[in-house]
Formats: C-alpha cells, sequence, structure tokens
C-alpha cells in the first residue's frame, strides 16, 4: 500500500512538472504570432481591467497588459497591429438564437420584419408568388419574419381570409418572427385537414372563430404538423444556410453560440462545416425534449445523450469545434398579444367594454398550463443533471418561470454540488419574490435585450398587464440588482441580428430614434444595465452559461484568442451610439474570421 502510495505521489509530482514546463514553454516571453497594441482593451477579467496590448502564440493570449510589456514578444515573424487608440475585447458569445432556421430564412419569402398595414403584407407576399412564376399549384409558399405584433393599425386581426384573396391556388404558410404563430390560408388548412373538431394539441392551439372554425391562426405545436407537409430542404440548402449565418455572425463580432433548439440538421449541418473547415465560431447545440415527451422523459433524454456522442468534441480547442451539452425545454409560449401564450401567475386582463369603449378588467385566462407538469419537470431537470447535460429553458411568463426555478430548486437538492448550469430564457416578466432566486440557485437568466424597448410587442400588453406590471416588463436590471447573472441571447431569427442594437436597448431601454412616437422614451420602471455589465452578458458570463469560461469569454493568459475589434469604444461613448457600433475585426482562436478591410487580416 505504502508503494502504491509513492508510486501515485510520485506520478503526480512528474505530471504536475511537465505541466508548468509546458506552460513555461508557451507563456515564456518570446516572438508571438500576433500583437495587437496602443488599444483600448476590455479584458472582462474579474476586475474588468482596461490593458493596452495583447500579444497570441498558438491561438491562445500569452501577454495582456501594457505597450512596453509586449515589446519582448515581437519578432521578425510577428504580424503586428496598431490599434491607434481602438476598442478590442472578447468576442461576443451569443447565448439563444436559431442559426440554421436563421440561415434558411435568409433564401425565403420574408417579410422583414417591418411593421404592416394588412394591404401591405398582401402586396409583399403576392410579389413573392408573382416572382415564383405559375409553378406547381400544389407547392407551399413558406413566408418568414412577420411582425405580427406590429402590425398596423394596433389591434388589427389577420385570419385565413387575409392571404384567401391573394391570387393563387397554393398553400400558404406565414411565420411569425417569434416562431411561436403561424398564419395559414384555406388551401393549407384543407391539406393538414384542421378543421372545427381538431382538438388543441399539448402544447400549442388552434384559434376559432364564434362558430368554432378554425380562423388560420396556430400557436406552437398546433402548427407542428406543417413539418411534415413542407418540402424538406436539401443538404446543400442546409450547409447554405449554415454558412449564411456564420458569415452574418462574424460581421458582428459572434465567436461562439448556443443553437437553442437544435434539430438533428443543425448539428449536421455545422458537423460538415466543421469536418471541412468551413465552422469559423464555437457551435453549441441544445436539442429539444418535447412537452408531449412527458409520458417518455427517459426517452428524451436517451435522444439528447446520442446526439451528444454522436457531435460532441469534448473540451474546446483552438479551432472551433462543436459541443452537445444543453437540452432545450419549453415551458410556455409568448407573452405578446395577441398569442398570450405565455403561462402568467395571475390572468391576463380583458375587454368587458367595446373597441370604442373599451373596459379592461381582471380575466380568467392565465395562458396555457406550463408546458411541463412540474413533476415531469423536475425529473427531467434531475435526470440530465445526472447525465452531464445543462437544461436550458424557455420561460416567458411569470408563471413558467417561476416553474422552472422550482424545477431548478429540485435539480439542486438532488444533486448538490454538481456543476450543471441551468438558464432560464427570455424571463419577460418575473414575479418580483422570484428575482433573488436566480442567485441563489445559479440559475442564468438569458436575455433578449432588443425587447427592452417600447415597441408593438411589448406596448401591445399595456392593456393585457395593466399598470404595475407593465413597470417590471423585460426586468434585466431588476434580476442584475438582485444579483442574477444574465446573459445575452438574440434569439436571432426572431429578430434581425443586431447584437450591437441588443446590446445598446439593454442600456438605455429605448428604441431606435425614429421609431413612431408612441414608442418613445423608456421602457418602463427598470434601470437597465450598465455599460460593463452589457458587455459582460455578451462576453464572460454567456461564456459561463455554456461552460466555455475557463477557455474564452475574458482577455487572460491561457485563454483562446477569441477576440473582436471595433471602430468606437463602448464604454465612452453615449449609449445611445452603441447601437451604432461597427465591427473592424472578428478573431477565433487567433485566427481572422471577418475582417472590414485588408488593414486588419
Amino acid at each position: 500500500m505504502k508503494n502504491s502510495l509513492l508510486k501515485y505521489t510520485l506520478t503526480r509530482c512528474l505530471l504536475f512538472l511537465l505541466v508548468l514546463l509546458a506552460m513555461g514553454t508557451l507563456y515564456a516571453e518570446g516572438p508571438a504570432d500576433r500583437v495587437y497594441r496602443h488599444g483600448i482593451i476590455f479584458t472582462a477579467d474579474a476586475g474588468n481591467t482596461i490593458a493596452e496590448s495583447v500579444a497570441v502564440r498558438d491561438g491562445r493570449i500569452v501577454y495582456v497588459g501594457g505597450d512596453r510589456g509586449v515589446a519582448s514578444y515581437v519578432g521578425s515573424a510577428t504580424v503586428t497591429v496598431d490599434l491607434k487608440g481602438r476598442f478590442l475585447m472578447p468576442g461576443l458569445i451569443d447565448g439563444h438564437m436559431h442559426p440554421l432556421e436563421a440561415g434558411m430564412q435568409l433564401l425565403k419569402c420574408s417579410l422583414n420584419y417591418e411593421p404592416l398595414t394588412i394591404a401591405e403584407m398582401q402586396q409583399h407576399i403576392q410579389a413573392c408568388l408573382d416572382h415564383a412564376g405559375p409553378g406547381d399549384a400544389n407547392a407551399w409558399l413558406e413566408v418568414v419574419s412577420w411582425f405580427q405584433e406590429s402590425m398596423r393599425p394596433a389591434g388589427v386581426k389577420t385570419s385565413r381570409a387575409t392571404l384567401d384573396v391573394l391570387k393563387t391556388n397554393r398553400p400558404i404558410l406565414v411565420v411569425s418572427s417569434f416562431g411561436h404563430t403561424a398564419l395559414v390560408n384555406s388551401r393549407a388548412l384543407e391539406l393538414t385537414k384542421i378543421t372545427a373538431s381538431t382538438p388543441d394539441p399539448i402544447g400549442g392551439k388552434v384559434w376559432r372563430d364564434d362558430r368554432g372554425e378554425p380562423t388560420g391562426l396556430l400557436e406552437d405545436s398546433a402548427y407542428s404538423v406543417f413539418s411534415s407537409l413542407l418540402p424538406k430542404p436539401t443538404q446543400s440548402e442546409y450547409l447554405a444556410g449554415a454558412k449564411a449565418a456564420l458569415k452574418a455572425m462574424s460581421g458582428q463580432g459572434v465567436t461562439s453560440f448556443l443553437d437553442a433548439a437544435a434539430p438533428a440538421e443543425s448539428m449536421a449541418a455545422f458537423a460538415e462545416l466543421r469536418r471541412t473547415g468551413g465552422l469559423t465560431a464555437r457551435a453549441h447545440f441544445a436539442p429539444v425534449i418535447e412537452p408531449a415527451e412527458a409520458g417518455d422523459l427517459a426517452g428524451g433524454i436517451r435522444r439528447v445523450v446520442g446526439f451528444a456522442k454522436q457531435y460532441d468534441e469534448g473540451g474546446l480547442q483552438r479551432l472551433p469545434g462543436i459541443t452537445v451539452r444543453n437540452a432545450k425545454l419549453f415551458l410556455d409560449g409568448v407573452i405578446a398579444a395577441p398569442a398570450l401564450t405565455g403561462a402568467m401567475r395571475e390572468p391576463y386582463r380583458k375587454n368587458a367594454g367595446t373597441a370604442e369603449k373599451p373596459d379592461w378588467v381582471p380575466g380568467s385566462s392565465r395562458g396555457p398550463a406550463v408546458y411541463f407538469p412540474p413533476n415531469a419537470l423536475s425529473e427531467v431537470l434531475v435526470d440530465l443533471g445526472r447525465a452531464g447535460i445543462d437544461p436550458h429553458m424557455h420561460a416567458d411568463g411569470d408563471g413558467a418561470v417561476h416553474a422552472g426555478l422550482d424545477g431548478i430548486e429540485a435539480l439542486r437538492a438532488a444533486l448538490p454540488g454538481a456543476d450543471i448550469r441551468p438558464a432560464i430564457a427570455h424571463d419577460e416578466i418575473v414575479d418580483p419574490a422570484d428575482f433573488p432566486r436566480f442567485k441563489r440557485l445559479g440559475a442564468t437568466a438569458v436575455l433578449s435585450m432588443q425587447w427592452e424597448k417600447p415597441a408593438g410587442d411589448t406596448m401591445g400588453l399595456k392593456n393585457y398587464f395593466g399598470p404595475e406590471l407593465m413597470k417590471i416588463l423585460e426586468p434585466s436590471g431588476l434580476l442584475a440588482a438582485a444579483g442574477a447573472r444574465i446573459a445575452f441571447g438574440s434569439d436571432w431569427p426572431v429578430d434581425p441580428l443586431d447584437e450591437w442594437f441588443a446590446l445598446k436597448v439593454g442600456v438605455t431601454r429605448t428604441n431606435k430614434p425614429d421609431a413612431g412616437p408612441e414608442y418613445r422614451g423608456r421602457l418602463g420602471d427598470d434601470p437597465g444595465l450598465s455599460k460593463k455589465t452589457v458587455l459582460r452578458s455578451a462576453t464572460i458570463d454567456a461564456a459561463y452559461e455554456l461552460h466555455e469560461d475557463e477557455a474564452t469569454g475574458s482577455i487572460e493568459v491561457g485563454k483562446f484568442a477569441d477576440l473582436i475589434v471595433l471602430d468606437s469604444n463602448p464604454l465612452k461613448i453615449p449609449a445611445e451610439d452603441i447601437a451604432k457600433v461597427k465591427v473592424l475585426a472578428t478573431v477565433v482562436g487567433g485566427n481572422v474570421v471577418y475582417a472590414a478591410s485588408d488593414d486588419w487580416r
């Protein structure tokens, strides 16, 4: 026993010495591959240190500090980049998006997130039909990026009649940018066999008129039937969509992302790009466990683990790779009107009067029940934790957020000390009593900050919520004040990929200067986030969410050189101008994957 213990101790000492020697070789002064100097460098380290220079060797950071100290890292072959006072920071980590869907949408008929009247919506779709030509009368037309909540005038209703007047016999599917609502024409309803007798599915809703007939509006799982009817994209189309998504991301400075509802096609497409050297951002995937799987949770978890065995590449390496260490669970729909499918703790208000003389009073609907019953949610979170999978939950309403926190509490009780990092995404309305639970339970709030402004989707809730709830709508600052870790997630393509506008809204809680007069000013009473908190939410805090924080998310010696160079300093410019920030260069693992000009290559 003593000899075995001595042998074990000597072996550990030898390994430790070898690690020290290797680290000494890596970080010793000497020529770097690339040096950035004469800049303002936001490190996002524990102290938010500001430096002047960074040196990179073999894809890792070997020096962070002043201009004088970096001189010893400059050799005859070192590429030296003079930042000339420009801002350098860690690459953005987008903790919640849908990249393959977003890339594919660039190839489809799009309403471009625009606020439209019924007539304008019809004109856009008719133009797509006319452009396609006669073709097959049975060919589906899929229309994307419909900003349903900003239809004009406010409160206007759409139905299958909206689409039935178009000059076509083709089935039409219009998908809301929020991804939870679809509008179809009568031809599409015929093909799907959705009738007055069709029941609402689990986790979905079929909207009906006064006679009980479907109106053409479908929520969440109610339109999942279309997945089997729409023509399946080819592998080359999936690859084109993935490439388009990566190109858009690199131009915005995104160096890591989470596909927050990853279908098998997404994992396969990005894995193929990884195999052929075309992956330009670190890719994380969260396959979905559906509410309908509540009766076979073990099977759902086995499916996620199977994807992990197939695609997960293990620890992060210099070149961008793939992980499958998250699972997505939808707990509700959206709080936005007219859907109102977010699960609320108190009922939505309703109009007991008329359109001309409204009388908004407490209603009886709290939205749908949370999609996973409490016992099933606790069970699946605990079992995911045992499998080493981080749960990533969609929760819009305060009822869903509360249920998600209860599930995390069960997870923590069952697996104390386990390094499982659960996240609750969106959190658009949160019971103030639940604010401190995020910190206590180690739950990350993943927020799409571009929603934290007066707009059709938020102001459209004014009557349904009432003044008190409107004060705490989109409570990022209130959550942060309660100690919650905030990570940024764009939710692209729910909105256009505009990371810097979203981060600006996170600070200001204001819309664009040219927004309509009804959307001026700040949203609610929430104080918003500081500039540094916003930058950390899209760097080190999102890195923590994705288990990347030991390797990326901050500019520190030993971490991978995932960096971006900006044309202005978001910490110094007026907060409103953060939306105007432009990325000059994006670097992943020391390799330049985007450059606004040759000066930055």
